[in-house]
């Protein structure tokens, strides 16, 4: 497996963010999603992210990612909504305004999951089992 290094740490942390339009509205359309990715590599990379997969249905988007230990989750995906919302917004306002109102587009929540390569019982039965292998090593 590679690992990304910094001065402190080698470390392989990645994320699936999932962000749904406000109220499931079916408003991505083709260029809205060309748009939504090109503002997400740009915002991303700044965070010293790297994009792995990016989709979407007509009402979310799935980002799986690379991130540095030091980002703060929470304020970067926010950022990435409120951002991409307002270029949304803005490019697109004839299009959204049959189905928005208000300055909308994202839902206030979103889903974040980290991945990995192994399942959590077999991480979890490694970390239970380092006693045992001690305790062989050393046997006093």
């Amino acid at each position: 497996m590679h690992y990304n290094k910094n001065r402190h740490a080698a470390y392989k942390l990645t994320y699936h963010l999932v962000v749904v339009t406000k109220y499931r509205h079916p408003v991505i359309s083709e260029p809205i999603k060309k748009r939504l990715e090109e503002v997400a590599h740009n915002l991303f990379s700044k965070w010293n992210c790297d994009i792995i997969e990016f989709n979407s249905e007509e009402d979310h988007l799935h980002i799986l990612f690379d991130a540095p230990p030091q980002i703060n989750l929470a304020n970067s995906i926010n950022s990435f909504k409120t951002v991409s919302s307002r270029y949304i917004r803005k490019e697109f306002a004839d299009f959204l305004s049959s189905y928005y109102w208000k300055p909308y587009f994202w839902n206030r929540s979103y889903l974040i999951l980290t991945t990995g390569g192994a399942p959590l019982e077999v991480i979890k039965k490694y970390i239970q089992d380092q006693n045992i292998k001690t305790a062989k090593a050393n046997p006093h």
